[in-house]
């Protein structure tokens, strides 16, 4: 299984601590979330993409989607087909895809003119896409979202999203054969611990319980730290000691 979160700032030095935006790649063809994903590479590279799963609908994790539904069109049958909660769904239609922030993609598909199909996700019920087993967990942040646990033939990994302290996907991810890695954010420095808990995001410290929760011996890569504060959150993180903590490097390609 390859892994990759994609880049989002349009500068070439020092991609880790200005990441604005959330897309993860798998295997080239599905994504996690679309922050970022109308902005990568080329309309031809993003149109092997057919199959985008939204965790949610803030604008970091949606923000270049329309874009890249537009990229990856190409005219054939089977158009690009983007999956969410009921909640997700009904948000892109009344707040994105509505003829006025962006039009109607979702109404402009027919049987004889496919333009984009939205797909329904449902906690615990798995999805497969290319050979990937793809199972919603809800998390527990601000609106309704999902992290997945995402399985392979002989691997697997987490991605738990946005989230603050939360516990069913660490049910799951204990329970998960071959689990090889889990993806978790630490947002703000623990200073801002209060910020954190408004906003159901993590700190260090939060951090540090939620992988405790973890019984399982594999790498945590963190994501999600604020570009603001990118220095501050590593050096604390570095501090806690944890001997499987990694820092996400955006661009960078993980294979499991």
């Amino acid at each position: 299984m390859k892994v990759s979160l994609l880049p989002s700032t349009v500068a070439h030095d020092n991609r880790r601590q200005r990441q604005y935006l959330t897309s993860y790649l798998l295997n080239d063809t599905v994504a996690i979330d679309a922050g970022s994903l109308g902005l990568f590479h080329t309309p031809q590279e993003q149109a092997k993409v057919r199959n985008v799963l939204l965790t949610h609908t803030h604008i970091d994790h949606i923000a270049s989607l329309a874009i890249f539904v537009e990229n990856a069109y190409d005219g054939k049958p089977d158009p690009v087909t983007v999956h969410g909660s009921a909640d997700v769904l009904d948000c892109l239609q009344k707040d994105l895809f509505n003829d006025r922030v962006w039009p109607d993609f979702i109404g402009m598909t027919s049987p004889k003119t496919p333009f984009m199909r939205t797909g329904l996700l449902e906690a615990g019920k798995t999805v497969e896409f290319d050979g990937l087993r793809i199972t919603p967990v809800p998390v527990n942040h601000v609106v309704p979202t999902f992290g997945f646990v995402v399985e392979d033939k002989t691997s697997a990994i987490v991605i738990a999203t946005d989230t603050g302290p939360t516990e069913e996907i660490w049910h799951r991810a204990n329970a998960t054969p071959n689990l090889k890695a889990v993806f978790l954010e630490a947002t703000f420095p623990s200073n801002m611990q209060w910020l954190a808990d408004v906003s159901k995001h993590l700190t260090p410290a939060t951090f540090l319980t939620e992988t405790r929760k973890l019984r399982r011996q594999v790498p945590v890569l963190v994501m999600h730290i604020k570009a603001r504060f990118h220095e501050v959150v590593v050096n604390e993180l570095q501090a806690l000691g944890l001997p499987n903590l990694e820092i996400v490097e955006y661009g960078k390609t993980y294979t499991y």
